[in-house]
């Protein structure tokens, strides 16, 4: 039997040691990599994107990120906390300062317009505000046409995200949206 010539060469305790500390080296490396390079950025920009949300839209409750496939939803909650924007619990302050975000707008890789709702913070699926029920599952012409709004593409049949051609577009989605009947 060529295997039986006494040469064990299975790894010594010691060479598992260093196989182990070097995976765990190369994940923890790759942990702070994403922190410096995505998270960090990504947190700056959805400040921003805060700051500036009443530009975007008078009520204060839209936030446009310019660029798409950011990690955003953390920092929201965190940053709406730091800024003291939020409901409270019903949502029903008159301080248009303080109302919490209810859509985020982006382009996503192909340069499509997104709105997508913003869920309840450790909540799951429970959106702060849906997109109107007669919009779901619905598409293209025929979504431009029950909503009223040009250049439509899609809204999910969950009603969480949707989308529009234009800026313009997506942004009277999120108006729309936000008018509905709460």
């Amino acid at each position: 039997d060529d295997d039986d010539d006494g040469d064990d060469k299975r790894p010594t305790p010691d060479e598992r040691f260093e196989h182990a500390s070097r995976v765990c080296g190369e994940e923890c490396l790759s942990i702070l990599t994403n922190i410096v390079e995505s998270q960090l950025p990504a947190r700056q920009f959805v400040e921003e994107a805060l700051l500036a949300r009443h530009s975007v839209d008078p009520s204060g409750e839209i936030i446009c990120l310019t660029s798409g496939g950011l990690p955003w939803k953390s920092h929201l909650f965190n940053l709406e906390r730091q800024h003291c924007i939020g409901h409270t619990g019903d949502d029903v302050s008159t301080d248009k300062h303080k109302l919490s975000i209810k859509y985020v707008l982006y382009t996503d890789q192909g340069g499509m317009w997104r709105i997508q709702c913003v869920s309840e913070e450790n909540a799951g699926f429970t959106n702060r505000l849906g997109l109107p029920v007669h919009w779901r599952g619905v598409r293209d012409e025929d979504l431009s046409r029950v909503s009223e709004i040009e250049g439509c593409t899609f809204c999910h049949a969950a009603g969480f995200i949707g989308g529009n051609a234009t800026f313009e577009g997506v942004l009277e989605m999120a108006r729309v949206a936000l008018a509905q009947p709460r």
